[in-house]
């Protein structure tokens, strides 16, 4: 998954949407729409107060289209701590006036002057400091950390009273700025990769120069990793601040102990080739030939600290051993961007999106295809996303050519892109999600040369997240069939020998279920679901009721309730799932005349209960 949710970017109206989505792609948000006003969105909602504070307590960049005093009474019940309040920006209708409300410090003025660039508009900032040194001292760019950010607004105000400052080290943001610099001023910036005590009115930046090379045994314990990559920043007196990023060899990608040492500094973890590595075999301190002949280099957390730090990079902590684990470290001449190096592990996201309308997608499923560079599906469920694949790249397939879909999701993945295959209903639920795990335990048996999964995609990290089912928005539609025990059966003989299907069937009718039927029928099967009929018909009333329920979500939908006897094969086509009645189902009319389907769960056997009396009086 991406390292940061997108920024969102909240319309009211149909008049705002174009502004709207100016402003997402100049800050690469999402485009967040209130439904009954807004034709088309990323993201639509229906509360705008909830939505917009379930936005701020993810911690999501917000940018409302709206009046900054509706906004602030939106979000007054919330606020409680600046330091951690992400960026909240007003728009001006027109365009004309950006307010960053909140987060000025957290990148909220840096986006209002980009959007205002965009919309040729005015960035309203009034952080003191922004506005006389065109500097945020305690929000520094990227590739450097403030250590002591607590001192950020004594400094401030040292400098806002008059006072100077000395810069000790490298640091051409801050020469750039309108602080007015002298020797010997009261205020002092030092910029250090190395652990120091601040002085007074002193702020520490840590320039994130540092390359954390690593090599591991396959399980090694992550504990034991972590503990070696600290025990050798504090030996050398180094800050784990200016960590820029955790390395290693592309045959760790999905080595756990690797990631956690990542996550433990927070910081990205990247991979090379061996080939990558090798390149570095003059520079190493502590070549091996036992590396060599394991995983094709002559050293693994040397080369890749080495790699990372590039070519002028040093090595200051030569190869560090613990039992089952190494590392090194090395310097690079400027702040290293660890995104733009080497290969992450790829990502794939398997997501169900309902049955296509945005309303019954999760929000889990928008922000992983939101996040995503590929979106791999059946050509009809892509364009079900509608601008939600706007700027990805696409690759679509014909029905039915199932595993070369997965396949192709998978090695994808493999190159370290991060892939959404995208599945109608739930993602398992005679879907994709199965078909992806099915390959990835067939490749550990092949034999080489069989068409297995490359090495690459066996190492991707794999997020499965659930969408509404057909059988769900069915269920729904019709009330609520599936209040007691059900199950579900595909009638499809394709991959399931017809005898097995025969018997599930008999099984569930024996066993009084509710069953959804998913592919009911297709151009050449005419026969299972009256077959199913059949069966069913032995074991519950003829009037119990089923649901034909077509097109769910989309244009055309249509939902039908018909007795068990009444059911016509040729009622039913390839888009329509069928669920049928237990021999306790029933139908109830409300008032205005619609029927509904419910299957009751028992509690006419709770004493005291008003069902209990009405069960009685029958």
């Amino acid at each position: 998954m991406t390292d940061v949710m997108k920024p969102a970017v909240v319309v009211l109206n149909r008049s705002a949407t174009a502004m709207g989505q100016a402003i997402a792609d100049a800050i690469d948000g999402s485009v967040h729409g209130f439904e009954p006003r807004v034709d088309e969105a990323e993201v639509p909602f229906g509360s705008m107060a909830d939505h917009i504070r379930m936005l701020f307590e993810e911690g999501r960049a917000i940018v409302a289209v709206m009046a900054s005093g509706a906004l602030i009474r939106i979000l007054a019940p919330l606020l409680s701590d600046k330091t951690t309040e992400p960026p909240v920006l007003a728009v001006s209708d027109d365009g004309m006036s950006v307010v960053p409300l909140l987060g000025g410090h957290h990148g909220a003025n840096e986006l209002a002057t980009k959007i205002a660039s965009v919309l040729n508009g005015h960035a309203a900032v009034t952080t003191a400091g922004d506005v006389r040194f065109g500097v945020s001292l305690d929000r520094p760019p990227d590739g450097f950390v403030l250590t002591n950010p607590g001192a950020a607004k004594g400094v401030m105000a040292a400098l806002l009273g008059g006072a100077s400052a000395t810069l000790v080290g490298e640091s051409d943001w801050l020469r750039r700025s309108a602080i007015p610099f002298a020797d010997d001023a009261p205020v002092r910036f030092r910029v250090t990769d190395t652990v120091d005590e601040p002085q007074d009115n002193e702020l520490l930046y840590a320039p994130q120069s540092l390359c954390l090379g690593v090599g591991c045994e396959r399980g090694a314990p992550a504990d034991e990793v972590i503990e070696l990559a600290e025990s050798a920043l504090h030996a050398a007196g180094l800050s784990p601040r200016a960590l820029a990023g955790v390395f290693s060899i592309d045959l760790k990608a999905d080595e756990a102990a690797v990631h956690a040492v990542a996550g433990h500094f927070g910081v990205p973890a990247r991979f090379f080739s061996a080939a990558e590595l090798e390149a570095e075999r003059d520079r190493l301190a502590n070549p091996s030939e036992i590396v060599f002949a394991e995983v094709g280099c002559h050293g693994v957390a040397e080369g890749a600290a080495l790699v990372a730090g590039g070519p002028d990079a040093v090595l200051i902590v030569e190869k560090q051993k613990s039992n089952r684990a190494t590392c090194a470290i090395t310097r690079a001449r400027r702040p290293v961007n660890a995104a733009n190096l080497g290969r992450r592990r790829g990502v794939l996201s398997i997501v169900g999106i309902g049955p296509g309308n945005a309303q019954w997608r999760s929000p889990e499923v928008t922000a992983l295809v939101s996040q995503s560079t590929d979106l791999v599906g059946y050509s009809l469920y892509l364009d079900l996303l509608g601008t939600l694949t706007d700027g990805k790249t696409r690759h679509d397939f014909d029905l039915g050519s199932e595993e070369a879909r997965v396949r192709h999701a998978m090695e994808l993945a493999g190159q370290g892109r991060s892939v959404s295959l995208v599945c109608s209903g739930d993602a398992g639920i005679y879907a994709m999600a199965t078909l992806a795990f099915e390959l990835l335990d067939a490749a550990g048996t092949l034999q080489h040369g069989e068409d297995g999964l490359s090495d690459a995609a066996r190492r991707i990290e794999i997020v499965v997240s659930p969408g509404i089912s057909a059988l769900q928005a069915a269920a729904a539609r019709a009330g609520a069939p599936l209040g007691h025990d059900f199950c579900t059966i595909s009638l499809s003989d394709l991959l399931t020998p017809w005898d097995d299907i025969k018997r599930r069937v008999a099984a569930a009718a024996e066993g009084d279920f509710v069953i959804a039927f998913y592919n009911p029928v297709s151009k050449r099967r005419r026969t299972q679901l009256a077959h199913a009929r059949n069966t069913l018909l032995r074991h519950r009333p003829d009037d119990t009721p089923v649901i034909l329920a077509t097109n769910l979500g989309r244009d055309g939908e249509t939902v039908r309730i018909v007795p068990l006897h009444a059911l016509k094969v040729d009622d039913v086509d390839m888009l329509t799932v069928v669920v049928v009645g237990s021999s306790q189902s029933r139908t109830v009319t409300a008032g205005d005349g619609r029927t509904w389907v419910y299957t009751p769960r028992g509690y006419a056997a709770k004493p005291g209960t008003v069902i209990e009396i009405k069960e009685a009086r029958q």
